[in-house]
């Protein structure tokens, strides 16, 4: 028997597009309620992945008999690449293109040369990265760069084999994946981001064997607290392994010192190893939320519009695309929603605690939105 997960609740969606107060003039910032300008884009252009990590998509849930969408709901690369357009002049300028395992989306390039060609009202191309689970970056790196991409980040839980597979619940090497890190950076997609996902009791014990192998190697990473994503991960908060530890347990074996970085919509802190061998950083949206810098829009595979990764609605920018907006009407539309945005659930995580999770209704779920 066929399970359906509801990834968003569309009857509570809004009935329409609210109207915006003002549009803002060419270069001028578009804020939110609490004056957060928008500058970060992440698209999903897949639901679907290769892998099954326990902390996104759990294969209890996502089995053999799940329904993932159909291709013919989502959005086109053209459709992806006219709403890029009127994302990017009314402010973005960072995309990042994730899934879902972005990869699997057939000729992915081709979305990337589209979005390569895009300018900011002061003529600048956008930042283009992707995020990945590495599983096919060795064979996608060099025409990802070609197609003009700058930089991907690669998920990765663990070093030793046994742990990378219960964490990713594959039988995938992780070898494979620290050669797709080292074909991006030959490619000369770098500095390459590795995140890693840090669940207490079932990798933390690799906090280390990871810090060391990437010391020294040019890449940067990246130690994320396991969050509360979507209602299918059974997310605890007693496994949750604070960002501080972390930290304490890397500076025991090598020095730290802290990298000041006060650019809003950084997410990540960043410390420097002493001796000069590179940095790592880590990412707390449970124990230090970073809400009021939060400057990120995302994009689902079939167009809905989320202004938060712990969303339960979005907006359908896909009827408006597919029912013939023009550019303005999509920055009419655009400016409405990002204007009477007033998101920050990991603030309120912190003061409700685990009732906030509990009673949170049906999240969307990391693996269709993106992380």
């Amino acid at each position: 028997m066929s399970r359906v997960i509801f990834l968003t609740d569309h009857r509570q969606a809004p009935a329409q597009v609210p109207a915006p107060a003002h549009l803002p003039m060419p270069g001028e910032p578009l804020l939110d309620t609490r004056g957060r300008p928008l500058r970060d884009l992440r698209i999903s252009v897949t639901d679907r992945c290769n892998f099954r990590c326990t902390y996104c998509m759990p294969r209890a849930v996502f089995d053999r008999n799940h329904e993932f969408l159909p291709h013919r709901d989502l959005l086109t690369f053209e459709e992806i690449a006219a709403a890029a357009r009127v994302f990017v002049a009314m402010g973005v300028r960072k995309i990042r293109l994730t899934g879902g395992e972005p990869l699997l989306r057939r000729n992915i390039e081709t979305l990337v040369a589209l979005l390569a060609e895009l300018r900011t009202p002061e003529g600048r191309k956008p930042e283009l990265t992707l995020t990945t689970n590495g599983s096919l970056l060795a064979r996608k790196a060099g025409v990802l760069k070609a197609a003009g991409l700058d930089r991907v980040t690669v998920s990765m839980d663990a070093l030793d084999p046994a742990v990378f597979a219960r964490m990713s619940d594959s039988d995938f090497d992780v070898a494979r994946v620290l050669e797709g890190i080292e074909a991006a950076a030959a490619a000369g997609l770098a500095p390459v981001k590795v995140n890693m996902v840090v669940r207490k009791g079932v990798n933390d014990d690799q906090i280390l064997p990871m810090a060391r192998h990437f010391r020294g190697s040019g890449h940067v990473l990246r130690f994320i607290e396991y969050m509360d994503v979507g209602s299918t991960n059974g997310w605890n908060m007693t496994e949750v392994v604070p960002s501080a530890d972390v930290v304490a347990r890397v500076a025991k074996a090598w020095p730290l010192r802290a990298v000041q970085d006060e650019e809003m919509g950084r997410v990540a802190a960043r410390w420097a190893y002493a001796d000069g061998a590179g940095e790592i950083g880590v990412i707390s949206s449970v124990t230090q939320a970073f809400c009021g810098g939060c400057t990120r829009a995302r994009l689902s595979p079939e167009g809905r519009l989320f202004l938060c990764l712990f969303a339960t609605q979005g907006h359908d920018l896909r009827e408006l695309i597919r029912g013939g907006a023009d550019e303005a009407g999509l920055m009419r539309a655009l400016a409405g929603i990002w204007q009477g945005r007033g998101d920050n659930y990991s603030e309120h995580r912190a003061q409700a605690g685990p009732d906030l999770t509990a009673a949170g209704g049906h999240k969307i779920e990391m693996s269709y939105i993106g992380g």
